[in-house]
């Protein structure tokens, strides 16, 4: 048996607290910061006095006890379920078992308690049933080792609403979860049914316009000796329809990063509302999203995308804005967030952003005063735009 065998028990399993920490990014000792109030343990003593204050019985207790309560506390944030739970009541007996000559014990049967809370789909009226049973069982074992009521009526309550408090965080962040996923899962099938949607395009495309150059060249090698004017008129059409196919496929082809502004804004929403920024966007009178030239309106959505990726990334903010106008026959977006604003590098986006607007003879302004948030301004004339193609 190796050293590492016995500790075997400590990889979090897939259902476990840690595991579940660990998938939304987060330390795998985020929990072990619990461990804080566990310092009752050594503060108890200092109230109660006489037999029960700092003695050497309670010195020995602790030294046995603190260690099995971590190693259980511990089973209990990185086992399965019913293990763990299994280690929440041993948190319990361990406070049963000493709660004769050891006071100290009762934080243990918080920790306990508030251990026992179910994961997944666990019923939150079963959870408060244990704690119901588990602190009336304390009340009467307590009362009969001549417990007086006042160190004892706390529990219930205490118990209670640190249990709650920690089930509804947890479940909110297994809910900002989900909602992150199922926006990655929202733009991976979305990007896959572009690809999907381009691939058919371009088979259709290229199929045709090859099996036809294949055709003419072959018939154009035919006529080279014995009609060399007909076989440069077929190597002349050839010629010809490769470059209307080259053409065709870079019209399809810039189709693929082109972006809507609406399903940008969408998406921005979403990805900064899962994670606590408030988001809002608005419409300026005279500004129709609907009538701007495609390449103009794929340069502002991807625009959107990128703010809105910094915000998320680095801004730390707590509200966002987005708002599209027309001034001077340009259309106009701005983007603003109350973050931390600061020196920004040009690895955070702003090139992109920078070479798609320029590239529709737009301009790009980003001002970033530090504890100030940031602001972007893109100006795009559509006079200059109404012929370009999407861009990519």
């Amino acid at each position: 048996m190796t050293f590492a065998s016995p500790l075997r028990w400590m990889r979090p399993a897939p259902d476990s607290l840690v595991a579940q920490d660990l998938r939304l990014g987060r330390s795998p000792w985020t929990h072990h910061i619990h461990l804080v109030w566990s310092i009752w343990v050594f503060l108890t003593p200092a109230f109660s006095g006489g037999a029960f204050g700092y003695t050497l019985r309670w010195l020995l207790l602790t030294l046995v006890s603190y260690p099995v309560f971590l190693l259980l506390f511990t089973v209990s944030v990185c086992a399965p379920e019913r293990r763990a739970q299994l280690a929440a009541l041993g948190m319990v007996a361990l406070c049963f078992a000493l709660l004769r000559w050891y006071p100290s014990g009762l934080s243990y049967f918080v920790f306990g308690c508030v251990m026992l809370q179910p994961r997944g789909k666990g019923s939150l009226l079963r959870y408060l049933a244990w704690l119901a049973g588990c602190n009336v069982a304390l009340l009467l074992f307590a009362r009969y080792l001549g417990y007086p009521w006042i160190s004892l009526v706390w529990m219930p309550a205490v118990t209670a609403i640190i249990g709650v408090i920690t089930l509804v965080e947890r479940i909110n962040r297994q809910r900002d979860a989900i909602l992150k996923l199922s926006h990655e899962e929202v733009r991976r099938l979305a990007a896959l049914a572009e690809r999907e949607r381009i691939g058919r395009d371009l088979h259709d495309l290229l199929g045709h316009t090859l099996s036809m150059v294949a055709l003419k060249s072959d018939l154009a090698g035919r006529l080279l000796a014995r009609d060399p004017v007909a076989a440069q008129a077929e190597i002349a059409e050839v010629s010809r329809v490769a470059r209307d196919a080259l053409a065709q496929v870079r019209g399809a082809v810039s189709g693929i990063r082109a972006a809507g502004i609406a399903a940008e804004l969408a998406s921005a929403k979403l990805l900064l509302e899962t994670d606590g920024v408030a988001f809002e966007y608005r419409f300026d009178d005279g500004f129709s999203g609907a009538g701007l030239p495609a390449a103009v309106e794929s340069a502002l959505a991807m625009t959107v995308r990128e703010a809105a990726t910094n915000i998320q990334r680095h801004a730390r903010a707590r509200h966002a804005q987005v708002r599209f106008g027309m001034e001077a026959g340009e259309a106009v977006l701005r983007v603003e967030d109350d973050g931390r604003g600061g020196a920004l590098v040009p690895g955070n986006g702003l090139s992109g952003m920078r070479e798609r607007i320029e590239a529709v003879r737009g301009r790009l302004r980003v001002d970033a005063g530090a504890g100030q948030g940031t602001r972007i301004e893109a100006r795009v004339p559509l006079a200059a735009n109404d012929d370009a193609p999407a861009a990519s």
